[in-house]
């Protein structure tokens, strides 16, 4: 006959939120083939790990767990369809059982997470039963993180060149230009050359510190079509800490089409990069040659402007100026020959009198008026 633990009167009370819970300030273990249910929140400032059995969080209104130490649960399970709050983390040793629920952690706090230990696994995940939120594993070199928004299962495969001390990760249905879950920003604008549009709808935080390559997919949700209505020009793009820009990661796999489909990115350092989507490369076609240009700024009069020809036919225009590593150092919206050899960008404001070094810097033009799109480079001599 299996042995079960009921919690049925422990409660403390809140009040601020009129709400009971179980309060743990001591020692609980679950023994092999136990079971504890939580109808209630659950705030755990004492030791809560060794278990064996079951915990499951049951009810009609949403559970809160919260408390100074993470619980470590053997096997777990969530049937609260309202859903399961997590103020810190939770850890798990073997399996999780999505039922009916999210489990909800806070997305602007990374230190709430459901954390995946050693050799812990889930089952039942689906579009309404999932991590909305934070997922993070513990001594892991691949993983498939069930995360997702309220209402759908947004998974991100993790493949790491070895095993992981800690990674987490979290999806986010919602523009990353201006994602009101987070306190950061990750301007679609600020982007390589080579990118044409940067998705509006969705990203993806990866935090880890171990060489990964990943996998997401997209749906009918992603709407792919607005960026591109060729398969071959989406790639996964990431945006790059150290640069402040978007940066396309290399593919070894893709599948589908526009309006369900998967990539597979090569190697690279999740750290490195504050989230990740999907974006569209510029068509080869659409990206022309103009003339190269040479500058010298010494007020005599002479090429002390950049004039680019053509840009009076198109109004509506953007310029973006590179240097040979890739930065930008210059950007403008309906440009009219303002460029002359000083950046506008605050990490390249080296000496506003002196301006940018001579050299070898590219450019690209977009012209919105009429979709197109130029490159060319140009020559600043000091």
């Amino acid at each position: 006959m299996k042995k079960y633990v009921f919690v049925l009167v422990f409660f403390i009370v809140n009040l601020l939120c009129g709400q009971s819970g179980l309060y743990n300030a001591g020692v609980i273990q679950l023994h092999d083939e136990s079971a504890i249910g939580f109808h209630g929140d659950f705030i755990n400032d004492g030791v809560f790990d060794n278990t064996i059995g079951l915990a499951g969080f049951y009810g009609n209104r949403p559970n809160i767990v919260s408390g100074a130490i993470a619980p470590t649960f053997y096997d777990i399970e969530f049937g609260n369809l309202v859903g399961t709050f997590l103020q810190g983390s939770i850890n798990v040793v073997n399996n999780t059982n999505f039922i009916s629920g999210n489990v909800i952690t806070t997305r602007n706090f990374e230190f709430s997470f459901l954390n995946y230990l050693t050799d812990a696994f889930y089952v039942g995940e689906t579009n309404t039963a999932k991590v909305f939120g934070f997922a993070a594993i513990t001594n892991k070199s691949s993983f498939t993180f069930p995360v997702g928004d309220q209402n759908q299962l947004r998974s991100l495969v993790l493949n790491s060149v070895s095993s992981n001390e800690f990674a987490q990760c979290a999806y986010f249905f919602e523009d990353p230009n201006d994602a009101p879950s987070i306190d950061d920003s990750f301007d679609r604008a600020s982007r390589a050359r080579d990118i044409g549009a940067v998705s509006n709808n969705e990203f993806w935080i990866l935090r880890g510190n171990v060489t990964s390559s990943i996998t997401i997919s997209w749906n009918l949700n992603s709407n792919l079509g607005q960026l591109t209505e060729d398969i071959t020009n989406i790639r996964v793009v990431a945006w790059n800490i150290a640069t402040s820009r978007w940066v396309i990661l290399g593919e070894t796999e893709k599948g589908g089409d526009i309006n369900e489909g998967f990539i597979t990115t090569d190697n690279f350092l999740p750290n490195e990069y504050g989230a990740l989507t999907f974006g569209s490369t510029i068509e080869a076609q659409e990206l022309l040659e103009l003339d190269n240009y040479f500058l010298s700024p010494n007020a005599d009069g002479i090429n002390d402007t950049l004039v680019i020809e053509g840009m009076e036919q198109s109004p509506n225009n953007i310029l973006n100026i590179y240097n040979r590593q890739g930065q930008r150092v210059f950007e403008m919206t309906n440009y009219t020959n303002e460029f002359t050899g000083i950046s506008n960008q605050n990490n390249f404001v080296l000496n506003r009198e002196i301006g940018l070094p001579e050299g070898i810097y590219y450019y690209t033009v977009s012209l919105l008026d009429l979709d197109l799109e130029y490159q060319g480079f140009l020559y600043l001599d000091r």
